[in-house]
């Protein structure tokens, strides 16, 4: 069986008297794209600022492609973070740069580059998610909530990273923009072939994007599956959350 992408084995995180994270235990394969669900607060962003290392956890193990990373610090860090990409909630752009620097932004760091060649990976990878060559200078502020988090998109592939985290990914789009967005991940996932880790309260779009699904609550993980099972799951707690009822054991 070929190695886990990502595995974490009892992550635990505490913020003063409030246990966020409490003994998280998830496994991803290469190639594959999970969704974590849960309500607000139940420590999906947490888990994934974990992964990332931008918050250490009290207790617990993460491992990229069977290196631990807890700990990891300076130029090793940055080294696991190169396989990495972002999609950030509310796409996160930089209202100063032009769409084919934003774009290119994880390649130049910022800095001055062969202008010429950033803009042609620009348009190669804006290509990918549907834009042309025409908005290679506009600024984000000109573009439509859907065509920026497209942008957004096309920055997180461009490095062509092993792993792609998605923030609530359709988070602030109508649905029909929403589901473009989603067949525009599951397009990316399956050609570029990368290992995805979603966090959404989108049900419909966790049912489009992933091939298995997730559900945290109070710190764990109470349940695991195929996306095909999560209105069919038989657990009291994915039953209430995707239903979205007021009656049941989440309180």
């Amino acid at each position: 069986m070929a190695e886990n992408k990502i595995a974490l084995e009892g992550i635990s995180k505490r913020f003063g008297a409030m246990q966020v994270l409490d003994g998280v235990n998830l496994a991803i394969e290469p190639g594959e794209s999970l969704a974590v669900i849960g309500q607000s607060g139940s420590g999906k962003s947490v888990t994934l600022k974990c992964i990332l290392g931008l918050i250490r956890p009290d207790a617990g193990s993460i491992r990229v492609d069977g290196e631990e990373i807890v700990g990891l610090r300076g130029r090793a860090l940055d080294r696991v973070r190169a396989k990495f990409g972002m999609l950030f909630q509310g796409s996160a752009l930089f209202d100063s740069l032009p769409v084919w620097r934003n774009v290119t932004f994880a390649l130049t760091h910022g800095q001055q580059s062969d202008a010429k060649e950033m803009r042609r990976i620009a348009e190669e990878n804006l290509e990918r998610v549907g834009l042309d060559a025409r908005i290679l200078n506009l600024r984000p502020s000109e573009l439509s909530g859907g065509m920026q988090k497209r942008v957004a998109l096309a920055r997180a592939i461009a490095p062509r990273p092993e792993i792609i985290f998605f923030d609530e990914p359709t988070t602030g789009l109508d649905p029909i923009r929403a589901d473009v967005i989603n067949d525009l991940i599951v397009s990316l996932v399956d050609d570029l072939g990368v290992t995805a880790l979603t966090i959404t309260h989108d049900m419909a779009s966790a049912r489009k994007i992933a091939h298995r699904v997730a559900m945290l609550y109070r710190g764990r993980i109470v349940w695991s599956g195929p996306r095909d099972r999560l209105y069919d799951s038989g657990n009291p707690y994915v039953d209430q959350f995707v239903q979205g009822r007021a009656e049941g054991p989440i309180q």
